[in-house]
C-alpha cells in the first residue's frame, strides 16, 4: 500500500489524532476489576462480559480486567459472565458512582461423565464430546439454512456504518485551540457501547432492496437511498466509506471463512472448525414459543490464530439452525491495531420454521496500545426486514440494469422524510447530529488548512481548487545517467471537470543536461470520473523520459527517491519518447477491453548501446497497436475521487494482450506480433493464511532486435518487489517465448503463534517461489543473424544478457512480516545461473506494507 492510498483512507483520522481521553459521567456509574477466583493470585480477567442485569447495556473487560458501566436507567444489579465460569450477579445502589470488584469462580460442567485423575485437568477431545457432535450436525445442515437454499428470496436491508473517536476527554473542548470545534467535540454518545464515550466523526447509511433467484442463479441489489458525511473536496469521503466497509464486511456465519479487518477468520461452523476450535455445551434455553435452544460456547485451540471465541445458540429441531451468535476475539490474537472486536448476529423465525438473519452488529475498538482506553471505534449495523421467500418476480427484477452501480443524484440526496420513513433502525442523538456538524466543520478555514497540510505530508500532494501538485516523493531523485534529477508536476481533479482530465510533469537531469516531461489529456465518454468503475474514456499522451530495460514499475514512480538506491552495476538506461492514444471500456460484468496505439522511440543511454553488423544505431522506432481483454468477475475496489485500488478476492483475474507492430507506419522499423496471457488469483487456505499467485506466458512472432523481445522483470533495488525477480540483474535475460509462475504465501502466524517468543512479538511467516522458463528461437538469435542488435557486454567483453536454456530461472524466499506492524523482511535465494557476472546468489530485501 503506497502512502497516497494510505492517506486517502486515514486522512480524516489523522486530523482527529489531536484528541485524547475520558468519559461522560452518568446517573449510575459502576467501575471495578474482575479477577479469576480459580487462580492462586486472583489474576485479572480480560474480555469478561459485565453489564447491568435485565438490560442490553454491557461490555467486555480490558486487558487488566477493568470495566466501566454507566446509565441513566434505574438499575439495581450488575451481571458478569464468561465461558467456563459461573455467572455473578451483584446488587448495586442506583443513581450513584461506586466501585464493585468481581471475583469469578470456575464452573464444573458435566457433559456425560467427568472423571478426574491425579488432580489433572481432563484433556479436551473431540471424540465422544456431545458439543462436537452437535456442531457436526450444524455443519451438516449448513447449506439448508442459508437463504440461497430457497428458490426465491427478497428482503429490505438497512446498512449503517459509524466511526468514532473513543473516550475523548471532555476537557479538550475548553482548550484554546479546540474551542472553535466545541460543537463537534461535545456531540457524544455513551449508549451504543456502555462504559465508552463515542464521538462520531463518520456516518454512512444505505437502504437497499435485494432479490435472489436460484435457477438460473441471479442476484440483484437495488440501492434506494444512500448518504454519508462530507468532509469537503480535500478528503475522499467515498474512499473512506469503501475502506471501512471492506474492513467490516458482512458476516455470514454459514460461510467457511469470514473476512473482517482485512483478514479471514474461520467460522465456528466451518467444515474444518472442530480441528481448530474447542466446544462446550454451557446451557439450554427455552424460548418464548417453548422451543429448546442449546447455548454452545467455543474457544480457539491456539489463542493467537485468526479464530473467534464466543457463543452460538442452536435450535434443537431438525434444522439445527443458528438462532443467535456472539463472536469475539481473544486478547492474544495476531491482529494489528485492534484492541477488541465483537460480532452479534440475531436470527428470526420464518413461517416455514427456518431462521433468517434479522440483525448483524459488528463493533471494533482500534488503537496502537491495547492497554489504553483511547483510540477509535467502528460500528457496522445491518438490519433486515420484509423477507419474502419462494415468491417469483418478473425476470427483470433479478437482472441489473446498465449503469445501475452508479447511484443517481436522487438516490444520493434523499429527503429527511425518506430516511425517517424507511430507516429500519434508529440513529442515536449523536449520530443524528453528525451530518450537520461535519458539514459545518468542512467549511471552516482552520480545518481546511489542517487537512491541506496533512495532504502534503501523507499523500505528497498540495491541493488547490480543481488541481493538485505532486507527488512530492518524485521531486528529487538520482541515477548514474542523469545524476541529480529534479521533477515537478500535477494533475486536475474531478472538481474541475468530470469529463476532462489533464496530467503533466517536467524534469531535468543535471548530469546529462536533458529535459524530460509528460503530458496527457483524457476525456470521459460516460460522464463519470475516469477513476470510477466502469471506466469509459479516451486518452492521448506524450512522454519523454528515461527507463531501465526490464524494470517493472507498476505501482511506483521510477523517479521515487527511495528507488534511487540500487545494488550492483546500474548504468544501462534508455531514453524513451512515447506517443500514445488509448480507448478503455469497462462493462458492469467486469469484462473490459483496451485499444492502445503507440509510437515508441528508444535510444540507448549510459553504457548501453545498439549495434549490429552495420555499426552503431542511434535509436529504434516502432509503431504498434495493442488490444487488451480482461475479465475480473466480482472485482471490487477501494473507489475514491482520484484513485481506485483493486481489493484482492478469491475469483481469478484473466487478461489477454495481442500486439501488432507495423513497419513503415509512423516510422516503425519492424513487423511483428506478440501474445501475452496472465491469470491472477488469491487462494484462501483457512488457518494456513492465503497465497497470492499468478501464471503468465507470452510469445513473439517475427524477427525483431532484443529491445522488442521480452526482457524479464528484474530488481536491483533493496525493496522486495512482489512482481519481479529480486536477484536478477537488469537486462540479464531476454526471450521470445516463455511461461512463468509466481507464488507468495502468507501464513499469518500459523507456525510462529506456537513458538512462545515469536508469539509475543506477533510476527508472521511468508514464503515465495518464482520460476520462469523461456526460450530464444533461432530466428531472434543475434549470433545467427548479425543484422539483429547484438546483446550488450561489459567493458571487458563479458556478456551480460542471455537467453534462458533448458533450465528455468528459479528463486525463492522465506521471510517475516508484521515487524513493527508494517515491515516485511525476506531472505531471497537464487538457485541457478550463478556463473553470470555480478550475480548475487543471496540477498535480504525489505518491503513496507501497512496491514491489520
Amino acid at each position: 500500500m503506497d502512502f497516497k492510498s494510505l492517506y486517502r483512507k486515514f486522512s480524516f483520522i489523522a486530523f482527529l489524532l489531536f484528541f485524547t481521553s475520558a468519559l461522560f459521567a452518568q446517573s449510575t456509574r459502576v467501575t471495578g476489576v474482575v479477577t479469576d477466583g480459580g487462580t492462586k493470585n486472583n489474576e485479572p480477567m480480560p474480555f469478561v462480559t459485565v453489564g447491568f442485569a435485565a438490560t442490553t447495556i454491557a461490555g467486555p473487560t480490558d486487558n487488566d480486567g477493568r470495566y466501566s458501566l454507566a446509565t441513566s436507567r434505574q438499575v439495581t444489579q450488575i451481571k458478569a459472565s464468561f465461558i467456563g465460569y459461573k455467572d455473578v450477579i451483584i446488587n448495586i445502589v442506583p443513581g450513584k458512582a461506586q466501585v464493585v470488584n468481581i471475583r469469578m469462580i470456575p464452573s464444573q460442567q458435566e457433559l456425560n461423565e467427568v472423571e478426574i485423575k491425579s488432580g489433572k485437568k481432563p484433556r479436551y477431545r473431540n471424540k465422544g464430546n456431545p458439543a462436537v457432535e452437535l456442531i457436526r450436525q450444524v455443519i451438516a445442515h449448513r447449506e439448508l439454512n442459508r437463504p440461497e437454499h430457497y428458490n426465491y428470496v427478497e428482503y429490505k436491508e438497512y446498512d449503517k456504518m459509524q466511526f468514532s473517536i473513543a473516550n475523548l476527554s471532555s476537557k479538550i473542548a475548553e482548550k484554546k485551540f479546540f474551542k472553535k470545534y466545541k460543537f463537534v467535540l461535545d456531540n457524544r454518545d455513551s449508549t451504543t457501547v456502555p462504559g465508552t464515550s463515542l464521538l462520531p466523526v463518520f456516518l454512512d447509511e444505505k437502504i437497499s432492496q435485494y432479490y435472489y433467484r436460484k435457477n438460473p442463479e441471479k442476484e440483484r441489489t437495488v440501492v434506494l437511498g444512500q448518504r454519508n458525511v462530507d468532509f469537503g473536496g480535500a478528503i475522499d469521503n467515498e474512499g473512506i466509506g469503501q475502506f471501512f466497509k471492506y474492513m467490516y464486511n458482512k458476516v455470514d456465519i454459514y460461510d467457511n471463512s469470514i473476512n473482517l479487518i482485512t483478514n479471514n477468520f474461520l467460522s465456528p461452523i466451518a467444515n474444518g472448525a472442530p480441528t481448530f476450535y474447542k466446544y462446550f455445551i454451557s446451557d439450554t434455553i427455552t424460548t418464548e414459543d417453548n422451543k429448546k435452544l442449546v447455548e454452545l460456547s467455543f474457544t480457539p485451540r491456539n489463542t493467537q490464530d485468526l479464530l473467534f471465541q464466543g457463543k452460538i445458540y442452536i435450535t434443537l429441531d431438525s434444522n439445527y439452525a443458528v438462532q443467535k451468535a456472539q463472536l469475539g476475539i481473544n486478547k492474544n490474537i495476531n491482529l494489528n491495531f485492534v484492541k477488541s472486536m465483537t460480532v452479534n448476529l440475531d436470527f428470526e423465525k420464518s413461517p416455514d420454521g427456518r431462521y433468517h438473519l434479522s440483525k448483524s452488529n459488528t463493533l471494533a475498538d482500534f488503537g496502537t496500545n491495547k492497554k489504553k482506553s483511547g483510540g477509535f471505534f467502528g460500528v457496522r449495523t445491518l438490519t433486515y426486514k420484509n423477507y419474502v421467500v419462494n415468491k417469483p418476480q418478473v425476470d427483470t427484477a433479478y437482472v441489473a440494469k446498465p449503469d445501475e452501480s452508479e447511484l443517481s443524484e436522487e438516490v444520493k440526496h434523499r429527503s429527511e422524510q425518506f430516511w425517517t420513513q424507511n430507516r429500519l433502525d434508529t440513529l442515536t442523538t449523536a449520530e443524528s447530529k453528525v451530518y450537520k456538524n461535519i458539514d459545518s466543520l468542512s467549511h471552516m478555514k482552520s480545518f481546511q488548512r489542517t487537512v491541506d497540510i496533512l495532504t502534503l505530508l501523507f499523500a505528497g500532494y498540495k491541493t488547490f481548487p480543481g488541481f493538485e501538485i505532486g507527488p512530492s516523493n518524485t521531486f528529487y531523485s538520482f541515477n548514474p545517467v542523469e545524476g541529480l534529477k529534479l521533477r515537478f508536476g500535477g494533475r486536475t481533479t474531478p472538481e474541475l471537470s468530470k469529463r476532462y482530465y489533464f496530467e503533466t510533469y517536467g524534469a531535468y537531469g543535471f548530469k546529462d543536461k536533458k529535459w524530460k516531461g509528460f503530458l496527457s489529456a483524457t476525456y470521459s465518454l460516460n460522464d463519470k470520473s475516469i477513476y470510477k468503475f466502469p471506466q469509459n474514456y479516451l486518452r492521448a499522451s506524450f512522454q519523454r523520459d528515461t527507463k531501465i530495460p526490464g524494470a517493472a514499475l507498476q505501482f511506483v514512480q521510477q523517479d521515487n527517491f527511495l528507488l534511487s538506491f540500487k545494488r550492483g552495476v546500474n548504468d544501462k538506461y534508455l531514453y524513451n519518447d512515447f506517443y500514445k492514444f488509448e480507448y478503455m471500456h469497462e462493462y458492469e460484468s467486469h469484462f473490459s477491453y483496451q485499444l492502445l496505439l503507440k509510437k515508441w522511440t528508444q535510444s540507448p543511454a549510459g553504457s548501453l548501446y545498439f549495434i549490429n553488423n552495420t555499426g552503431k544505431i542511434n535509436d529504434l522506432t516502432t509503431s504498434e497497436a495493442t488490444l487488451t481483454l480482461r475479465y475480473a468477475p466480482n472485482e471490487k475496489f477501494f473507489q475514491g475521487k482520484i484513485y481506485r485500488r483493486p481489493i484482492p478476492g478469491p475469483d481469478p483475474i484473466m487478461s489477454l494482450d495481442y500486439t501488432q507492430g507495423f513497419k513503415n507506419v509512423f516510422g516503425g522499423a519492424y513487423n511483428y506480433r506478440t501474445v501475452h496471457m496472465r491469470i491472477d488469483k488469491r487462494t484462501y487456505l483457512s488457518q494456513f493464511g492465503y497465497v497470492d499467485g499468478f501464471i503468465e506466458g507470452g510469445k513473439t512472432f517475427g524477427q525483431v532486435p532484443y529491445p522488442l523481445l521480452t526482457i524479464f522483470r528484474a530488481n536491483q533495488s533493496f525493496n522486495y518487489d512482489l512482481y519481479s525477480y529480486n536477484l536478477m540483474n537488469f537486462l540479464e535475460f531476454v526471450s521470445d517465448q516463455y511461461i512463468s509462475i509466481n507464488l507468495d504465501q502468507h501464513f499469518m502466524g500459523f507456525f510462529f503463534n506456537k513458538i512462545p517468543l515469536l508469539k509475543a512479538l506477533k510476527l508472521r511467516e511468508v514464503a515465495s517461489f518464482k520460476a520462469i522458463y523461456g526460450q530464444l528461437s533461432n530466428n531472434n538469435n543475434p549470433v545467427l543473424h548479425p543484422s539483429l542488435y547484438q546483446f550488450p557486454v561489459t567493458s571487458t567483453g563479458e556478456p551480460i544478457t542471455y537467453s534462458l536454456g533448458s533450465t528455468p530461472y528459479v528463486e525463492g524466499s522465506v521471510g517475516v512480516e508484521n515487524i513493527f506492524k508494517f515491515i516485511r523482511v525476506d531472505a531471497v535465494k537464487r538457485f541457478n545461473y550463478l556463473d553470470h557476472p555480478n550475480v548475487s546468489p543471496f540477498g535480504i530485501r525489505v518491503r513496507a506494507k501497512f496491514d491489520f
